[in-house]
């Protein structure tokens, strides 16, 4: 993708040097020059996070902290999610909304505690890095003089994902071993301060480090020195989130999408679907209790070439129903996976589809998300 002479200077992340230093080649992404692959290609850095240990730099991300006399209630104005209710110590993945109920990003919001179990009465958010500029803007009008903002500009963001990131990790910070999916906390590890959540965006256990950019460096290649551990690009990330089923915000999702048609109710608590007090509460509880006009559906391409984003999808009759929205090979799997929205009737996992790949109809098949299993730790020991 290249950049055009009128495009805006391509921002670069405080791990920029390192990458190039490992031979990535770098492509422009949600403003930033980012390395897509590195020497040893997608497939591998795919394969060897499922087996092993990969790390990625994902500081394009948005990292903010809101604060107020009372932010936790103040946020619950924009999403759909129980925040007043989730405990110091956790994170919970949510969508902020516009006024019709569409989805103006998906993200993480947490409280983050040390092992003591104190913190600030703030939420530490994390947004899409291409998405977080609107994110704040948003955030910021619709609840104004309720919550500040302090945009945490300078601090890098570290994920390492796979079966044996836990034990990597843990050999600088012991205390994150009694960490399990979805929990965040302040700690010291590699002489600073650092926010860890036991999340990622693979499928696999793993940690995301939020740090301070001077850090960033020293915690980038003391976990890579590990033989365990690899550099992942962007190409591979994308290629482990399609497998994990994870919708990816610009494609799967968008602001006409609401959190119904984009199978994720599961983010709407169900005391906020009773009080009715989140944007476009009116059209997703109508759709919750009706279902919706089109919905997100995961799909196994049968036969022929994989279906990439805009493919048709089509029924048994050959009546175009809907469109891929995100689609590639599975390296686990090897064949072909998409993730699509369809209209009419909720298709079951076995339903007979097809796709349309390049004008030819391709046997397809409905199954249930993800396509390879989770493996988050939600019990330590």
């Amino acid at each position: 993708m290249a950049q055009s002479p009128t495009d805006a200077p391509l921002k670069t992340t405080p791990l920029h040097a390192a990458h190039l230093a490992l031979g990535a080649r770098m492509v422009p992404f949600a403003g930033y020059d980012m390395p897509v692959q590195y020497t040893e290609g997608v497939l591998k850095e795919h394969l060897w996070t499922r087996e092993h240990a990969g790390i990625f730099d994902v500081s394009h991300m948005g990292q903010a902290r809101l604060r107020g006399v009372n932010p936790l209630a103040a946020f619950e104005e924009v999403v759909p999610g129980d925040f007043i209710g989730m405990k110091p110590g956790k994170q919970k993945y949510s969508v902020l909304l516009n006024r019709t109920g569409g989805i103006v990003d998906d993200l993480m919001a947490a409280r983050p505690v040390n092992s003591a179990g104190t913190g600030d009465d703030g939420l530490f958010v994390v947004v899409n890095g291409a998405c977080k500029d609107n994110d704040f803007k948003v955030i910021e009008s619709e609840l104004a003089g309720q919550v500040q903002i302090e945009r945490l500009e300078t601090r890098a963001l570290i994920a390492l994902q796979g079966p044996e990131a836990a034990a990597v990790f843990q050999h600088y910070a012991p205390e994150a071993a009694s960490m399990v999916f979805m929990d965040v906390r302040l700690m010291t590890a590699f002489g600073v301060d650092l926010i860890v959540s036991r999340s990622g965006y693979t499928g696999e256990d793993g940690y995301e480090i939020s740090v301070s950019e001077e850090a960033a460096d020293d915690v980038w290649n003391k976990l890579l020195s590990d033989h365990r551990v690899k550099p992942i690009g962007l190409g591979a990330r994308d290629s482990l989130r399609l497998e994990a089923g994870l919708p990816l915000y610009g494609h799967d999702l968008d602001e006409t999408t609401s959190p119904v048609e984009g199978d994720l109710a599961f983010a709407i608590n169900k005391n906020r679907r009773e009080q009715r007090d989140f944007p476009g509460a009116a059209r997703i509880v109508k759709e919750l209790a009706e279902g919706p006009p089109r919905r997100r559906v995961a799909l196994k391409v049968l036969e022929g070439a994989p279906a990439r984003e805009g493919a048709e999808i089509a029924d048994a009759s050959g009546d175009v129903i809907g469109v891929v929205t995100s689609g590639g090979f599975s390296p686990v799997l090897k064949c072909g996976i998409a993730i699509g929205f369809v209209s009419g009737a909720n298709p079951e996992p076995g339903a007979q589809l097809k796709v349309i790949v390049r004008g030819k109809p391709q046997a397809c098949e409905v199954v249930k998300a993800p396509f390879v299993p989770h493996r988050y730790v939600r019990k330590v020991g």
